[in-house]
């Protein structure tokens, strides 16, 4: 065993305190990482403030990690100690189902489904695994990416779960040049989704409700922007969709984003809000085939395929760094949005906080 510190939410209603606790030795296939920067993402709120059911108490959050290799289990090939490694938003799975064995390993099938890095039950040690936000971990080598050199690492950590997010659906759907294809939101998930769409070739439409976001959206590569409140704004897209991506973890009509895809569009979900979509007008589907759908992460081999995808176009997150004591504050800047575009954990600044 290794000791780890790190800080915890130890109630809904509580801030952040440090915590101790002990990380397993590296096995024969296992990596144990340094962490030198995690990212901030809406889950880890969710779940620090029990909004989703089923936190246990102390949760320790953070899947959007970025470290250095400190050690390596004898039977390790993908690593050296002294290298980059990350870890996103699973650490284990079953292996077996059928989902697994395609490389879906975020579709697990087991009853538990994939093991979260963090609040999942910790199959090595007992109780539940404790993420990010904190000093060290120590991961399968199987569920642990290499980061492509050329990448800014805190910027990076990120792509662990908003890049995986938005990466997976627009590479399922196969969005590529000479399509029009939609972004809802430009959080921490859409500016994503729209440097990756426009990297694939796209012609991207950002959504927004904020009219001040039009110059940023261009500058992330959107080539148009629509204030989904405007009427008319929103007609003159009509039919016209080939994909939407709805990044939105808000309660929202559907229907306004359904209309404008073409006959056999499709607009898949993945925020996942606190209360349920109103329920879509059957007819926006019918009369022009189209579907909805939503999209989990990403698998381990689609999500080094991403890593590798953003270091050959040189993308990464628009990032906030932060000191590991600011976090209540960060959650609470972005409960109103107020972050351009993800919060990331400088962990250097644990170290002080343990001293």
């Amino acid at each position: 065993m290794s000791q780890a510190y790190g800080f915890a939410a130890y109630a809904a209603d509580k801030p952040f305190a440090p915590i101790t606790f002990e990380r397993r030795e590296p096995g024969p296939y296992d990596v144990q990482i340094e962490i030198l920067f995690c990212g901030v993402c809406h889950s880890d709120l969710h779940t620090a403030r029990s909004e989703w059911e089923g936190t246990v108490y102390p949760v320790v959050p953070g899947h959007e990690i970025i470290g250095r290799v400190t050690a390596v289990g004898g039977q390790v090939s993908k690593f050296k100690v002294g290298q980059l490694a990350g870890v996103g938003c699973m650490v284990d799975s079953c292996r077996t189902c059928p989902s697994c064995q395609e490389g879906l390993e975020q579709y697990c099938e087991a009853p538990e489904g994939f093991i979260g890095t963090y609040n999942a039950s910790d199959k090595h040690l007992g109780g539940v695994t404790y993420g990010g936000y904190s000093s060290s971990i120590v991961v399968d080598e199987a569920y642990t990416l290499t980061i492509p050199d050329n990448l800014d690492p805190a910027a990076a950590a990120p792509l662990l779960c908003a890049g995986i997010t938005t990466y997976s659906p627009l590479r399922h759907w196969k969005v590529g040049p000479g399509q029009k294809v939609g972004i809802v939101g430009l959080g921490g998930l859409g500016h994503m989704g729209v440097k990756l769409a426009a990297a694939m070739g796209a012609h991207v439409v950002l959504f927004t409700t904020s009219p001040g976001k039009t110059e940023d959206a261009k500058r992330l590569g959107a080539k148009e922007v629509v204030v989904s409140k405007d009427a008319e704004q929103m007609a003159a897209h009509a039919n016209s969709f080939d994909f939407i991506l709805n990044t939105v973890a808000a309660s929202h009509n559907l229907d306004a984003f359904l209309a404008l895809l073409k006959r056999d569009g499709t607009m898949t979900l993945v925020g996942v809000p606190e209360h349920p979509h109103p329920s879509p007008t059957v007819a926006n589907l019918i009369f022009k085939r189209r579907a909805l759908a939503g999209s989990l992460i990403g698998g381990i081999a689609e999500t080094q395929e991403m890593l590798d995808f953003c270091g050959q176009h040189g993308i990464t997150s628009d990032i906030e760094k932060i000191a590991i004591e600011q976090i209540d504050t960060a959650y609470q800047r972005m409960t109103h949005s107020d972050v351009k575009y993800r919060f990331v954990i400088d962990m250097s600044t644990l170290s002080a906080q343990a001293s």
